[in-house]
């Protein structure tokens, strides 16, 4: 049983794969197979969605944009950086948008906010639902993209139920975790050490690293430099958590969520900071409070930093370690972070 559109298709003819091709450049290449997997997602959602009185539009540019598909690009690139060929990156691309959509629907159920995943004819005000969908079918496209993957040679239909049921386990460890918070923590905050350990290693760190769920099962044996991007790919998202708490400061306070910002506040020894903390809960965030934690972000900030630039430096091959500081200045950006810090600290970045 195959679905149209996710057959695997040739790859670009400018695609790289392994070690033969690292004196050239590997961004077109892996641009190219960045718009084929998430066409081949597209092509199948809209299968599925097929006679089911529910429309999927016609996906616009804007939809397979680098902008907007950033960090699959990050994880694109931890495949071609262990060799893997190209068909199968590609494969990986589509699933890894999977993983997107389910997460997204989640995180949009648990915050009671709407990130589209899929653009369809259901109404803007409809954002409980549309989550649910997403999920949905985001489910089903994974499961056609490993059905049609146990019919070719060396996958076996145990190796797609592995690789459903791994990608499955992927993403609860981190679900475990917010849900733990779901009805907001009791007593006093972690020390912010504790936090990075006990709830930034499941909510984000061990998150980044879903994407090879799938390749460690259909990847045999196991690519040669697995663990090291992967251990590239949880600094970063821990980077990522960190930049996030700044900017999530408030609601985090408010709701009784675990926050690095918040922690740090909170152990500092300083009174004066503790009580504009304490004020979070019951009042705005003002312009006042946001300069009296300048400099609380700022070293959060600079920590942040550190494991991205870490995670940056063990990801990109030693001739791409010219675009890290891009990298992370596109990601301090995109979260928003950028804002919390004096301008002249982001020549850091």
């Amino acid at each position: 049983m195959k679905a149209p559109g996710i057959e695997s298709t040739p790859a670009p003819k400018t695609a790289i794969s392994g070690d033969a091709g690292r004196d050239q450049d590997p961004f077109s290449a892996l641009e190219q197979e960045l718009t084929e997997g998430l066409r081949r997602y597209w092509e199948a959602a809209g299968h599925i969605m097929d006679g089911s009185g529910i429309h999927l539009s016609e996906p616009t540019a804007e939809i397979f944009s680098l902008k907007r598909n950033f960090f699959s690009a990050l994880f694109l690139y931890s495949y071609f950086r262990c060799g893997i060929r190209p068909e199968r990156r590609i494969l990986y691309a589509a699933v890894n948008q999977c993983l997107r959509g389910m997460v997204t629907g989640c995180d949009n159920l648990l915050d009671d906010e709407y990130k589209v995943t899929l653009e369809t004819d259901l109404p803007d005000t409809a954002t409980r639902f549309r989550s649910v969908l997403d999920i949905m079918v985001s489910e089903r496209v994974l499961f056609e993209l490993m059905l049609s993957q146990a019919v070719r040679p060396g996958i076996t239909l145990d190796d797609a139920r592995e690789a459903v049921r791994k990608s499955l386990h992927a993403l609860t460890l981190s679900g475990a975790q917010e849900a733990s918070e779901e009805a907001g923590f009791k007593g006093r905050r972690l020390r912010p050490e504790a936090v990075l350990a006990n709830v930034h290693h499941y909510k984000t760190g061990l998150l980044f690293q879903c994407p090879w769920a799938v390749p460690r099962v259909l990847e045999q044996p196991s690519p040669v430099g697995a663990e090291m991007v992967t251990g590239a790919l949880y600094r970063i998202g821990i980077g990522c958590q960190i930049l996030d708490d700044m900017v999530d400061l408030v609601r985090d306070v408010k709701t009784s969520r675990h926050n690095y910002v918040a922690s740090m506040v909170e152990w500092s020894g300083e009174e004066e900071k503790r009580h504009l903390l304490a004020e979070l809960a019951v009042s705005q965030y003002t312009e006042g409070l946001e300069m009296a934690l300048r400099d609380t972000h700022r070293e959060a900030y600079d920590v942040a930093i550190g494991y991205l630039n870490d995670g940056m430096g063990q990801l990109l091959l030693e001739e791409h370690r010219v675009f890290a500081d891009m990298a992370v200045g596109v990601i301090v950006e995109r979260i928003g972070a950028d804002r919390l810090v004096v301008p002249q600290r982001r020549g850091s970045v």
